[in-house]
């Protein structure tokens, strides 16, 4: 049983890699920000389009190992519609989830948990969080550029 979960979420990653969602460059973003991380080489730009507080549109460009990209290009998917709240409060259950600092319920992040198993391997989680602190950068506007390290 726990091998075909694993082999689900598997497909699912590198379906995520093999044809990342929202890949493009928005000219119209209200927010752009940078993330790299230097231990992986994982580079992206996020793009936000905002509706009030409402994230409207998302996407990204960049490269990165199959990890990054899928977690950048799910992430995109899920936060289209939420407020920036929302998204804040996704993000910190992304973390805790991915860190292992704390269990939580996969149900509550929905597709998200196929990025869970990362939390075994330490070198991989900055590769599977880069897209969501530089998604944290973006929504408090404070940065144009984050790195992992």
């Amino acid at each position: 049983m726990f091998e075909d979960l694993r082999d689900l979420y598997q497909e699912v990653i590198f379906d995520h890699n093999r044809n990342p969602r929202n890949f493009r460059v928005m000219e119209n973003a209200d927010r752009k920000v940078e993330g790299f991380n230097p231990l992986c080489g994982d580079r992206l730009t996020l793009f936000l389009k905002l509706n009030g507080d409402v994230i409207e549109d998302a996407s990204f460009q960049g490269s990165g190992c199959a990890i990054s990209t899928s977690s950048v290009s799910l992430m995109t998917e899920i936060i289209k519609g939420k407020t920036e709240q929302e998204a804040e409060e996704l993000f910190e259950t992304f973390h805790k989830m991915t860190t292992g600092k704390e269990e939580i319920q996969l149900e509550a992040v929905g597709k998200l948990a196929v990025l869970a198993g990362v939390r075994e391997y330490p070198a991989r989680v900055k590769c599977a969080t880069l897209a969501w602190h530089t998604l944290d950068a973006a929504i408090k506007n404070e940065a144009n550029s984050i790195s992992t390290e």
